[in-house]
């Protein structure tokens, strides 16, 4: 049996305890940002990077069944990652540590389909986190609920248990991770569409952070309903409105990738009985995809991207501008070159 399958069916029983022991942990109603989410709101700029499997395959969404072996940087420049998004005068990053076929960015225990399995096994999750405490800048991580290599039936009510322990495993281990180095400062969590909103432990999933880390932000995108049906996909940011249900509660800010929030912005949502403030985080690629794609060549202007950051920043809202490494592991001349200009157009 291969070892990481045998230590997994060990560490299931520790998983259940895990469970267990999460205390439910809620976000206090208010029609104000907390000091938390004031905090997300005042970094106000960063970067989203879309490194891993896509990558090396010209493509956005792999199904998991990619060899390990395929995802082969000769190299990853951290390093160099990190000096960007600080020279671009962003305040944070975030990290896509698992996408939507299930590949991790770190030597994780519950599967083989991870960095430890392929041509490089550097652990980045645990570099970029070492990297960016180095030069002072937060980060945040990605993790895709939808894994379509290890919940390939996903509509199978069946697998759900099982499957929701896995993710919370692997939050665990992610935590872990990057708390040696610097304390996470947001969860983005993604592809939530794929099963009913009650299917996925949100609750369980924000407890977990918030006990170890508390000032983690956590958001799932597409975050809000409709008044007629709380699991409505999509309500589109320009059809929110004040005390619209929030679609998966608990959240502590609004995703809807890679639309724009309308003017005026609704704050205030419903959960349980009680409203919520929540601020909106604007995604967007500086090209036309989210992974680097040797097809991609279509690229935004340095005044489109001006435009995006007034209108996402505007508000009290935040804005992560998207990256995708190259397969030698760096952020390419041109997404460089760019990042830079408009930090002088914007004097940031």
């Amino acid at each position: 049996m291969n070892k990481k399958l045998l230590f997994s069916l060990v560490l299931a029983a520790w998983g259940t305890t895990l469970r267990a022991q999460i205390k439910t942990i809620v976000p206090v109603p208010s029609k104000e940002p907390n000091a938390y989410q004031r905090k997300q709101i005042n970094r106000k700029y960063g970067m989203f990077v879309h490194f891993g499997m896509n990558t090396f395959h010209d493509q956005e969404w792999t199904d998991g069944s990619k060899p390990a072996s395929s995802y082969a940087p000769s190299s990853i420049d951290v390093k160099q990652w990190v000096s960007t998004a600080k020279a671009a005068g962003m305040k944070y990053m975030i990290l896509v540590t698992k996408h939507h076929e299930g590949f991790c960015l770190w030597d994780s225990k519950y599967t083989n389909y991870d960095v430890a399995s392929s041509s490089n096994t550097t652990n980045v999750v645990q570099e970029l986190a070492k990297e960016c405490a180095k030069q002072g800048i937060r980060l945040g991580l990605y993790y895709s609920l939808w894994d379509r290599k290890q919940n390939p039936k996903v509509k199978d009510r069946s697998e759900d248990a099982a499957y929701n322990q896995y993710m919370l495993n692997q939050l665990n281990e992610l935590v872990d991770i990057t708390k040696k180095y610097t304390d996470i400062v947001e969860l983005w969590l993604d592809g939530g569409w794929e099963k009913e909103n009650y299917r996925w432990p949100v609750q369980e999933i924000y407890s977990l952070i918030k006990k170890k880390v508390p000032g983690c932000q956590v958001g799932i995108n597409w975050s809000i309903g409709a008044p007629e049906n709380t699991d409505k996909h999509i309500v589109l940011p320009k059809d929110q409105q004040n005390y619209f249900p929030i679609r998966y509660f608990p959240s502590d800010f609004r995703l809807g990738d890679p639309y724009l929030p309308a003017d005026p912005d609704p704050k205030l949502f419903m959960a349980q009985g009680n409203s919520y403030y929540m601020p909106f985080e604007t995604t967007v690629v500086l090209g036309e995809r989210w992974f680097y794609n040797t097809t991609d060549k279509k690229y935004k202007t340095l005044e489109e991207l001006e435009a995006i950051y007034q209108t996402a920043t505007a508000q009290d809202n935040i804005l992560i501008l998207n990256v995708g490494p190259n397969r030698m592991g760096r952020i390419k001349d041109s997404d460089v070159d760019m990042l830079l200009k408009l930090k002088e157009k914007l004097k940031l």
